[in-house]
Protein backbone atom coordinates (compact mmCIF):
# COMPACT_ATOMS: atom_id res chain seq x y z
CA UNK A 1 0.00 0.00 0.00
CA UNK A 2 1.92 2.99 1.34
CA UNK A 3 5.39 2.60 2.80
CA UNK A 4 5.84 4.59 6.01
CA UNK A 5 9.35 3.34 6.70
CA UNK A 6 10.71 6.89 6.33
CA UNK A 7 9.25 7.59 9.80
CA UNK A 8 11.76 6.73 12.47
CA UNK A 9 9.36 5.46 15.11
CA UNK A 10 5.95 3.86 15.46
CA UNK A 11 4.40 6.91 17.10
CA UNK A 12 5.13 9.07 14.06
CA UNK A 13 3.51 6.48 11.81
CA UNK A 14 0.38 6.37 13.93
CA UNK A 15 0.17 10.17 13.90
CA UNK A 16 0.53 10.18 10.11
CA UNK A 17 -2.26 7.58 9.70
CA UNK A 18 -4.57 9.52 12.02
CA UNK A 19 -3.77 12.76 10.19
CA UNK A 20 -4.58 11.04 6.89
CA UNK A 21 -7.86 9.79 8.35
CA UNK A 22 -8.71 13.23 9.73
CA UNK A 23 -8.05 14.93 6.40
CA UNK A 24 -10.27 12.43 4.57
CA UNK A 25 -13.10 12.91 7.09
CA UNK A 26 -12.91 16.70 7.13
CA UNK A 27 -13.38 16.82 3.35
CA UNK A 28 -16.91 17.92 2.60
CA UNK A 29 -17.84 18.26 6.27
CA UNK A 30 -19.78 21.48 5.61
CA UNK A 31 -20.73 21.09 1.95
CA UNK A 32 -22.38 17.69 2.15
CA UNK A 33 -26.10 18.17 2.93
CA UNK A 34 -27.78 16.33 5.74
CA UNK A 35 -30.58 13.85 5.17
CA UNK A 36 -33.55 12.59 7.15
CA UNK A 37 -31.67 10.37 9.62
CA UNK A 38 -29.08 13.02 10.44
CA UNK A 39 -31.71 15.69 10.93
CA UNK A 40 -33.63 13.30 13.20
CA UNK A 41 -30.51 12.86 15.35
CA UNK A 42 -30.03 16.62 15.61
CA UNK A 43 -33.68 17.38 16.35
CA UNK A 44 -34.10 14.69 19.00
CA UNK A 45 -30.78 15.57 20.69
CA UNK A 46 -31.85 19.22 20.92
CA UNK A 47 -34.80 18.18 23.11
CA UNK A 48 -32.59 17.19 26.04
CA UNK A 49 -32.18 14.01 28.13
CA UNK A 50 -35.73 13.88 29.54
CA UNK A 51 -37.32 14.19 26.11
CA UNK A 52 -34.86 11.69 24.63
CA UNK A 53 -35.81 9.13 27.27
CA UNK A 54 -39.49 9.82 26.78
CA UNK A 55 -39.16 9.53 23.02
CA UNK A 56 -37.36 6.21 23.41
CA UNK A 57 -39.51 4.73 26.17
CA UNK A 58 -42.95 6.02 25.23
CA UNK A 59 -45.14 3.32 23.74
CA UNK A 60 -47.71 3.80 21.03
CA UNK A 61 -51.06 2.05 20.76
CA UNK A 62 -49.37 -1.11 19.41
CA UNK A 63 -47.13 -1.25 22.53
CA UNK A 64 -44.02 -0.65 20.46
CA UNK A 65 -41.35 1.85 21.38
CA UNK A 66 -41.55 5.29 19.84
CA UNK A 67 -37.86 5.13 18.82
CA UNK A 68 -36.22 1.78 18.05
CA UNK A 69 -32.64 2.76 18.99
CA UNK A 70 -31.16 2.96 22.51
CA UNK A 71 -30.50 6.50 23.78
CA UNK A 72 -26.72 6.53 24.41
CA UNK A 73 -25.79 8.27 21.17
CA UNK A 74 -28.53 10.89 21.53
CA UNK A 75 -27.35 11.64 25.10
CA UNK A 76 -23.78 12.00 23.85
CA UNK A 77 -24.81 14.24 20.98
CA UNK A 78 -26.90 16.40 23.32
CA UNK A 79 -23.94 16.87 25.69
CA UNK A 80 -21.64 17.67 22.79
CA UNK A 81 -24.09 20.23 21.42
CA UNK A 82 -24.30 21.95 24.82
CA UNK A 83 -20.60 22.69 24.55
CA UNK A 84 -19.97 23.16 20.83
CA UNK A 85 -23.38 24.09 19.45
CA UNK A 86 -25.72 22.38 17.00
CA UNK A 87 -24.09 23.43 13.73
CA UNK A 88 -23.57 20.81 11.06
CA UNK A 89 -19.79 20.99 11.44
CA UNK A 90 -19.90 20.66 15.23
CA UNK A 91 -22.21 17.65 15.13
CA UNK A 92 -20.14 15.89 12.49
CA UNK A 93 -16.89 16.49 14.37
CA UNK A 94 -18.23 14.27 17.17
CA UNK A 95 -18.58 11.40 14.69
CA UNK A 96 -15.15 12.14 13.24
CA UNK A 97 -13.55 11.81 16.67
CA UNK A 98 -15.16 8.39 17.09
CA UNK A 99 -14.01 7.40 13.60
CA UNK A 100 -10.42 8.35 14.42
CA UNK A 101 -10.76 6.11 17.46
CA UNK A 102 -11.77 3.26 15.14
CA UNK A 103 -8.72 3.83 12.92
CA UNK A 104 -6.47 3.77 16.00
CA UNK A 105 -8.07 0.56 17.32
CA UNK A 106 -7.79 -1.10 13.91
CA UNK A 107 -4.07 -0.27 14.05
CA UNK A 108 -3.74 -1.65 17.60
CA UNK A 109 -5.65 -4.87 16.88
CA UNK A 110 -3.58 -5.46 13.74
CA UNK A 111 -0.41 -4.71 15.67
CA UNK A 112 -1.38 -7.33 18.26
CA UNK A 113 -1.90 -9.92 15.53
CA UNK A 114 1.17 -9.01 13.49
CA UNK A 115 3.09 -5.71 13.86
CA UNK A 116 4.04 -5.84 10.19
CA UNK A 117 0.43 -5.36 9.04
CA UNK A 118 -0.54 -2.58 11.46
CA UNK A 119 0.31 0.35 9.22
CA UNK A 120 -1.48 -1.16 6.18
CA UNK A 121 -4.59 -1.93 8.23
CA UNK A 122 -4.58 1.59 9.67
CA UNK A 123 -4.22 3.18 6.23
CA UNK A 124 -7.08 1.08 4.83
CA UNK A 125 -9.34 2.14 7.71
CA UNK A 126 -8.26 5.73 7.10
CA UNK A 127 -8.97 5.87 3.35
CA UNK A 128 -11.77 3.41 2.53
CA UNK A 129 -14.97 5.39 1.78
CA UNK A 130 -17.30 3.20 3.87
CA UNK A 131 -15.48 4.25 7.03
CA UNK A 132 -15.16 7.86 5.85
CA UNK A 133 -18.85 8.25 4.99
CA UNK A 134 -20.18 6.99 8.31
CA UNK A 135 -17.24 8.47 10.18
CA UNK A 136 -18.76 11.82 9.23
CA UNK A 137 -22.47 11.06 9.51
CA UNK A 138 -24.52 12.29 12.47
CA UNK A 139 -25.71 8.83 13.52
CA UNK A 140 -24.83 6.17 16.05
CA UNK A 141 -23.20 3.59 13.74
CA UNK A 142 -19.71 5.01 14.09
CA UNK A 143 -19.97 4.80 17.88
CA UNK A 144 -21.32 1.25 17.71
CA UNK A 145 -18.24 0.39 15.64
CA UNK A 146 -15.93 2.17 18.07
CA UNK A 147 -17.24 0.17 21.05
CA UNK A 148 -17.21 -3.14 19.13
CA UNK A 149 -13.60 -2.53 18.07
CA UNK A 150 -12.73 -1.67 21.67
CA UNK A 151 -14.40 -4.89 22.83
CA UNK A 152 -12.47 -6.90 20.22
CA UNK A 153 -9.21 -5.24 21.27
CA UNK A 154 -9.99 -5.99 24.93
CA UNK A 155 -10.73 -9.61 24.01
CA UNK A 156 -7.39 -10.09 22.26
CA UNK A 157 -5.50 -8.35 25.10
CA UNK A 158 -7.49 -10.29 27.76
CA UNK A 159 -8.65 -7.06 29.43
CA UNK A 160 -11.97 -8.39 30.70
CA UNK A 161 -13.16 -5.34 32.65
CA UNK A 162 -12.59 -3.20 29.56
CA UNK A 163 -14.46 -5.79 27.49
CA UNK A 164 -17.49 -5.62 29.81
CA UNK A 165 -17.58 -1.83 29.65
CA UNK A 166 -17.17 -1.73 25.85
CA UNK A 167 -19.83 -4.42 25.33
CA UNK A 168 -22.32 -2.56 27.50
CA UNK A 169 -21.61 0.73 25.71
CA UNK A 170 -22.10 -0.98 22.35
CA UNK A 171 -25.49 -2.34 23.41
CA UNK A 172 -26.57 1.04 24.77
CA UNK A 173 -25.63 2.52 21.37
CA UNK A 174 -27.30 0.08 18.96
CA UNK A 175 -29.25 -3.14 19.45
CA UNK A 176 -27.47 -4.82 16.52
CA UNK A 177 -24.24 -4.78 18.53
CA UNK A 178 -25.41 -8.14 19.87
CA UNK A 179 -24.52 -9.83 16.57
CA UNK A 180 -20.90 -8.74 16.90
CA UNK A 181 -20.62 -9.54 20.59
CA UNK A 182 -21.97 -13.03 19.94
CA UNK A 183 -19.39 -13.44 17.17
CA UNK A 184 -16.65 -12.53 19.68
CA UNK A 185 -18.13 -14.91 22.26
CA UNK A 186 -17.96 -17.79 19.78
CA UNK A 187 -14.25 -17.30 19.11
CA UNK A 188 -12.84 -19.03 22.25
CA UNK A 189 -15.49 -21.74 21.90
CA UNK A 190 -14.40 -22.49 18.33
CA UNK A 191 -10.75 -22.31 19.41
CA UNK A 192 -11.45 -24.58 22.40
CA UNK A 193 -9.76 -22.02 24.60
CA UNK A 194 -11.65 -22.88 27.77
CA UNK A 195 -9.73 -20.50 30.01
CA UNK A 196 -10.59 -17.53 27.83
CA UNK A 197 -14.16 -18.79 27.50
CA UNK A 198 -14.60 -18.81 31.28
CA UNK A 199 -13.17 -15.31 31.62
CA UNK A 200 -15.25 -14.07 28.70
CA UNK A 201 -18.39 -15.58 30.23
CA UNK A 202 -17.88 -13.67 33.46
CA UNK A 203 -17.05 -10.52 31.53
CA UNK A 204 -20.18 -10.96 29.42
CA UNK A 205 -22.25 -11.43 32.55
CA UNK A 206 -20.84 -8.15 33.92
CA UNK A 207 -21.77 -6.44 30.64
CA UNK A 208 -25.32 -7.78 30.97
CA UNK A 209 -25.54 -6.41 34.52
CA UNK A 210 -24.44 -2.99 33.24
CA UNK A 211 -26.98 -3.28 30.43
CA UNK A 212 -29.79 -4.63 32.63
CA UNK A 213 -31.65 -1.29 33.01
CA UNK A 214 -32.26 -1.28 29.28
CA UNK A 215 -33.00 -4.99 28.82
CA UNK A 216 -36.59 -4.48 29.92
CA UNK A 217 -37.06 -2.05 27.03
CA UNK A 218 -36.01 -4.52 24.34
CA UNK A 219 -39.45 -6.11 23.81
CA UNK A 220 -41.00 -2.72 23.02
CA UNK A 221 -38.11 -1.82 20.70
CA UNK A 222 -38.36 -5.16 18.92
CA UNK A 223 -42.09 -4.57 18.54
CA UNK A 224 -41.29 -1.25 16.85
CA UNK A 225 -39.13 -3.09 14.32
CA UNK A 226 -41.75 -5.80 13.90
CA UNK A 227 -44.73 -3.49 13.39
CA UNK A 228 -43.26 -0.48 11.58
CA UNK A 229 -39.89 -0.67 9.91
CA UNK A 230 -38.88 0.32 6.42
CA UNK A 231 -36.41 -2.45 5.66
CA UNK A 232 -37.36 -5.10 3.12
CA UNK A 233 -36.17 -8.70 3.17
CA UNK A 234 -32.68 -8.82 1.61
CA UNK A 235 -31.98 -11.10 -1.32
CA UNK A 236 -28.84 -12.85 -2.48
CA UNK A 237 -27.78 -9.64 -4.24
CA UNK A 238 -26.62 -8.32 -0.87
CA UNK A 239 -23.59 -10.62 -1.05
CA UNK A 240 -22.53 -8.76 -4.20
CA UNK A 241 -23.37 -5.27 -2.97
CA UNK A 242 -21.39 -5.96 0.20
CA UNK A 243 -18.24 -6.11 -1.92
CA UNK A 244 -19.14 -2.73 -3.37
CA UNK A 245 -19.85 -1.33 0.09
CA UNK A 246 -16.59 -2.65 1.52
CA UNK A 247 -14.33 -1.14 -1.15
CA UNK A 248 -15.66 1.74 -3.31
CA UNK A 249 -18.91 2.12 -1.29
CA UNK A 250 -22.32 3.12 -2.65
CA UNK A 251 -24.09 4.87 -4.35
CA UNK A 252 -22.25 4.72 -7.66
CA UNK A 253 -23.22 5.55 -11.21
CA UNK A 254 -23.70 2.63 -13.58
CA UNK A 255 -20.22 2.68 -15.08
CA UNK A 256 -18.62 3.34 -11.70
CA UNK A 257 -20.56 0.41 -10.25
CA UNK A 258 -19.31 -1.90 -12.99
CA UNK A 259 -15.71 -0.82 -12.51
CA UNK A 260 -16.05 -0.86 -8.72
CA UNK A 261 -17.51 -4.34 -8.65
CA UNK A 262 -14.83 -5.73 -10.97
CA UNK A 263 -12.09 -4.23 -8.81
CA UNK A 264 -13.71 -5.33 -5.55
CA UNK A 265 -14.28 -8.88 -6.83
CA UNK A 266 -10.65 -9.17 -7.95
CA UNK A 267 -9.33 -7.91 -4.60
CA UNK A 268 -11.69 -10.20 -2.69
CA UNK A 269 -10.74 -13.26 -4.77
CA UNK A 270 -7.05 -12.57 -4.30
CA UNK A 271 -7.52 -12.08 -0.54
CA UNK A 272 -9.43 -15.36 -0.24
CA UNK A 273 -6.72 -17.16 -2.21
CA UNK A 274 -4.02 -15.69 0.00
CA UNK A 275 -5.92 -16.78 3.09
CA UNK A 276 -6.59 -20.35 1.99
CA UNK A 277 -3.82 -21.28 -0.43
CA UNK A 278 -0.74 -19.21 0.29
CA UNK A 279 2.25 -21.04 1.76
CA UNK A 280 2.33 -19.69 5.30
CA UNK A 281 2.54 -21.34 8.74
CA UNK A 282 -0.78 -22.67 10.04
CA UNK A 283 -0.58 -20.43 13.12
CA UNK A 284 -0.32 -17.36 10.88
CA UNK A 285 -3.11 -18.63 8.63
CA UNK A 286 -5.36 -18.96 11.68
CA UNK A 287 -5.06 -15.22 12.32
CA UNK A 288 -6.23 -14.47 8.80
CA UNK A 289 -9.13 -16.90 9.12
CA UNK A 290 -10.30 -15.25 12.35
CA UNK A 291 -10.24 -11.83 10.76
CA UNK A 292 -12.14 -13.13 7.72
CA UNK A 293 -14.61 -14.75 10.14
CA UNK A 294 -15.34 -11.45 11.87
CA UNK A 295 -15.42 -9.53 8.59
CA UNK A 296 -18.10 -11.77 7.05
CA UNK A 297 -19.78 -13.96 9.68
CA UNK A 298 -21.82 -11.22 11.45
CA UNK A 299 -23.15 -9.86 8.11
CA UNK A 300 -24.14 -13.41 7.15
CA UNK A 301 -26.01 -13.90 10.42
CA UNK A 302 -27.75 -10.54 10.05
CA UNK A 303 -28.75 -11.54 6.52
CA UNK A 304 -30.11 -14.90 7.72
CA UNK A 305 -32.11 -13.29 10.55
CA UNK A 306 -33.46 -10.80 8.01
CA UNK A 307 -35.11 -13.63 6.11
CA UNK A 308 -37.43 -13.86 9.12
CA UNK A 309 -37.40 -10.28 10.41
CA UNK A 310 -35.72 -7.79 8.03
CA UNK A 311 -33.04 -5.78 9.81
CA UNK A 312 -30.24 -5.88 7.22
CA UNK A 313 -28.82 -2.44 6.42
CA UNK A 314 -25.35 -1.85 5.04
CA UNK A 315 -24.31 0.78 7.59
CA UNK A 316 -24.78 -1.75 10.39
CA UNK A 317 -21.90 -3.71 8.81
CA UNK A 318 -19.41 -0.99 9.76
CA UNK A 319 -17.79 -3.02 12.61
CA UNK A 320 -17.19 -5.98 10.27
CA UNK A 321 -15.71 -3.59 7.71
CA UNK A 322 -13.22 -2.31 10.26
CA UNK A 323 -11.97 -5.88 10.70
CA UNK A 324 -12.10 -6.36 6.92
CA UNK A 325 -9.37 -3.70 6.77
CA UNK A 326 -7.22 -5.85 9.08
CA UNK A 327 -7.92 -9.01 7.07
CA UNK A 328 -7.04 -7.29 3.80
CA UNK A 329 -3.81 -6.01 5.35
CA UNK A 330 -3.01 -9.48 6.69
CA UNK A 331 -3.26 -11.03 3.21
CA UNK A 332 -0.30 -8.91 2.14
CA UNK A 333 1.91 -10.83 4.58
CA UNK A 334 1.59 -14.02 2.57
CA UNK A 335 4.16 -14.07 -0.20
CA UNK A 336 2.88 -13.04 -3.60
CA UNK A 337 4.57 -11.81 -6.76
CA UNK A 338 5.51 -8.16 -6.43
CA UNK A 339 3.58 -7.26 -9.58
CA UNK A 340 0.44 -8.88 -8.15
CA UNK A 341 0.85 -6.96 -4.90
CA UNK A 342 1.15 -3.63 -6.72
CA UNK A 343 -1.79 -4.52 -8.97
CA UNK A 344 -4.01 -5.33 -5.94
CA UNK A 345 -2.88 -2.16 -4.18
CA UNK A 346 -3.77 -0.11 -7.26
CA UNK A 347 -7.23 -1.72 -7.38
CA UNK A 348 -7.85 -0.79 -3.74
CA UNK A 349 -6.62 2.78 -4.16
CA UNK A 350 -8.61 3.38 -7.36
CA UNK A 351 -11.73 1.91 -5.72
CA UNK A 352 -11.22 4.22 -2.75
CA UNK A 353 -10.77 7.16 -5.10
CA UNK A 354 -14.01 6.39 -6.96
CA UNK A 355 -15.91 6.07 -3.68
CA UNK A 356 -14.40 9.24 -2.24
CA UNK A 357 -15.35 11.21 -5.34
CA UNK A 358 -18.94 10.01 -5.03
CA UNK A 359 -18.94 10.76 -1.32
CA UNK A 360 -17.98 14.38 -1.98
CA UNK A 361 -20.10 15.04 -5.07
CA UNK A 362 -23.28 12.96 -4.71
CA UNK A 363 -26.36 15.11 -4.02
CA UNK A 364 -29.16 12.79 -5.12
CA UNK A 365 -31.82 11.11 -2.99
CA UNK A 366 -31.97 11.09 0.02
CA UNK A 367 -29.75 14.19 0.04
CA UNK A 368 -30.84 17.58 -1.23
CA UNK A 369 -29.93 21.29 -0.85
CA UNK A 370 -32.34 21.74 2.05
CA UNK A 371 -30.69 24.87 3.41
CA UNK A 372 -30.91 26.73 0.11
CA UNK A 373 -34.46 25.49 -0.40
CA UNK A 374 -35.66 26.74 2.98
CA UNK A 375 -33.99 30.10 2.38
CA UNK A 376 -35.83 30.39 -0.92
CA UNK A 377 -39.13 29.45 0.71
CA UNK A 378 -38.59 31.99 3.48
CA UNK A 379 -37.95 34.79 0.97
CA UNK A 380 -40.99 33.82 -1.14
CA UNK A 381 -43.42 33.13 1.71
CA UNK A 382 -46.56 35.33 1.80
CA UNK A 383 -49.62 35.59 4.01
CA UNK A 384 -52.02 32.83 3.05
CA UNK A 385 -49.23 30.52 1.92
CA UNK A 386 -48.87 26.93 3.13
CA UNK A 387 -45.61 25.00 2.75
CA UNK A 388 -46.33 21.29 2.59
CA UNK A 389 -43.76 18.50 2.51
CA UNK A 390 -44.91 15.30 0.83
CA UNK A 391 -43.49 13.33 3.77
CA UNK A 392 -41.06 13.42 6.67
CA UNK A 393 -37.99 12.87 4.46
CA UNK A 394 -37.92 16.53 3.45
CA UNK A 395 -39.72 17.98 6.48
CA UNK A 396 -37.19 17.06 9.15
CA UNK A 397 -34.11 18.43 7.35
CA UNK A 398 -36.10 21.60 6.64
CA UNK A 399 -37.04 21.83 10.32
CA UNK A 400 -33.35 21.76 11.23
CA UNK A 401 -32.45 24.58 8.82
CA UNK A 402 -35.60 26.68 9.34
CA UNK A 403 -37.28 25.78 12.65
CA UNK A 404 -39.32 29.00 12.69
CA UNK A 405 -40.67 28.75 9.12
CA UNK A 406 -44.33 27.53 9.11
CA UNK A 407 -44.30 24.14 7.38
CA UNK A 408 -46.52 21.07 7.30
CA UNK A 409 -45.99 17.51 6.14
CA UNK A 410 -48.21 14.57 5.33
CA UNK A 411 -48.21 11.43 7.45
CA UNK A 412 -46.93 8.21 5.92
CA UNK A 413 -49.56 5.59 5.03
CA UNK A 414 -50.65 4.01 8.31
CA UNK A 415 -49.25 0.54 8.86
CA UNK A 416 -46.90 0.69 5.89
CA UNK A 417 -43.18 0.00 6.17
CA UNK A 418 -42.68 3.75 5.65
CA UNK A 419 -44.65 4.62 8.79
CA UNK A 420 -41.60 4.87 11.04
CA UNK A 421 -41.99 8.24 12.78
CA UNK A 422 -44.29 7.39 15.63
CA UNK A 423 -46.95 9.79 16.98
CA UNK A 424 -45.11 9.93 20.31
CA UNK A 425 -41.91 11.03 18.59
CA UNK A 426 -43.80 13.55 16.45
CA UNK A 427 -45.25 15.14 19.59
CA UNK A 428 -41.87 15.15 21.29
CA UNK A 429 -40.30 16.94 18.30
CA UNK A 430 -43.35 19.24 17.95
CA UNK A 431 -43.63 18.05 14.35
CA UNK A 432 -47.05 16.42 14.17
CA UNK A 433 -47.98 15.27 10.65
CA UNK A 434 -51.14 16.25 8.82
CA UNK A 435 -53.35 13.25 7.99
CA UNK A 436 -53.87 14.21 4.34
CA UNK A 437 -53.07 16.73 1.63
CA UNK A 438 -56.67 17.93 1.87
CA UNK A 439 -56.33 18.94 5.53
CA UNK A 440 -52.87 20.43 5.03
CA UNK A 441 -53.94 22.68 2.12
CA UNK A 442 -57.34 23.72 3.49
CA UNK A 443 -57.95 27.53 3.29
CA UNK A 444 -54.60 28.12 1.57
CA UNK A 445 -54.28 30.77 -1.12
CA UNK A 446 -50.95 29.40 -2.31
CA UNK A 447 -49.46 25.95 -1.71
CA UNK A 448 -45.78 25.12 -1.89
CA UNK A 449 -45.28 21.35 -2.24
CA UNK A 450 -41.80 19.94 -1.55
CA UNK A 451 -41.29 16.41 -2.81
CA UNK A 452 -38.51 14.14 -4.03
CA UNK A 453 -38.62 13.16 -7.69
CA UNK A 454 -37.76 9.66 -6.49
CA UNK A 455 -41.11 9.46 -4.67
CA UNK A 456 -43.00 10.77 -7.70
CA UNK A 457 -41.36 8.12 -9.90
CA UNK A 458 -42.21 5.33 -7.46
CA UNK A 459 -45.90 6.17 -7.53
CA UNK A 460 -45.82 6.16 -11.32
CA UNK A 461 -44.05 2.80 -11.30
CA UNK A 462 -46.91 1.20 -9.34
CA UNK A 463 -49.58 2.55 -11.67
CA UNK A 464 -50.46 6.05 -10.45
CA UNK A 465 -50.75 8.82 -13.01
CA UNK A 466 -48.76 11.06 -10.68
CA UNK A 467 -47.97 11.46 -6.99
CA UNK A 468 -51.32 11.44 -5.10
CA UNK A 469 -50.59 14.83 -3.51
CA UNK A 470 -49.93 16.32 -6.93
CA UNK A 471 -53.09 14.79 -8.36
CA UNK A 472 -55.15 16.49 -5.64
CA UNK A 473 -53.40 19.84 -6.03
CA UNK A 474 -53.78 19.84 -9.80
CA UNK A 475 -57.51 19.24 -9.30
CA UNK A 476 -58.03 22.09 -6.82
CA UNK A 477 -55.30 24.64 -7.61
CA UNK A 478 -53.46 26.12 -10.56
CA UNK A 479 -49.82 25.28 -11.11
CA UNK A 480 -47.74 28.46 -10.99
CA UNK A 481 -44.21 27.09 -11.32
CA UNK A 482 -41.87 24.16 -10.63
CA UNK A 483 -38.36 24.55 -9.31
CA UNK A 484 -35.84 21.71 -9.53
CA UNK A 485 -32.98 21.35 -7.06
CA UNK A 486 -31.10 18.10 -7.69
CA UNK A 487 -33.67 15.36 -6.89
CA UNK A 488 -35.92 17.82 -5.03
CA UNK A 489 -38.97 19.37 -6.67
CA UNK A 490 -40.73 22.50 -5.33
CA UNK A 491 -44.18 23.14 -6.80
CA UNK A 492 -46.10 26.40 -6.34
CA UNK A 493 -49.89 26.18 -6.72
CA UNK A 494 -52.31 29.10 -6.49
CA UNK A 495 -56.08 29.36 -6.12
Amino acid sequence: MINLSFFQNRGARVIFILALALAARLAGIASRPIWYDESFSLLIAEQGPAAILHGTLAADADSSAAEEHPPAYYFMLWGWMQIFGSSLIAARVLSIIASLGIVFLVYKIAEHLDPAIAQTAGILAAILPFQIHYGQEIRMYVFMTLWICLALYAFFKRKWILFAAAAALAQYTHNMSAFYLIAIALMPLLQRDWKSLRALTWSGFAALVLYAPWLIQLPAQFAKITNNFWIEKPGAEKFFTMLLVYLPHLPLSNYQMLIGFMFAALVFALAVYQTLRAKIPSQERAKGLWMAYFAFFPPLVIWLVSQWRPIYIERALLPSHAVFCIWLAWTTRAKMPRAVFHFASALVLVSAGIGMYQHLTYTGFPYAPFQATTEMLRESFQDGDVIIHANKNTRLPSAYYAPDLPQEYIADPTGSNLDTLSPATQRMLNLVAQPSIESASRNAQRVWLVVFQRHIDRYKEIGYEDHPHLIYLFQHFNLEKIEERDDLRIYLFTK
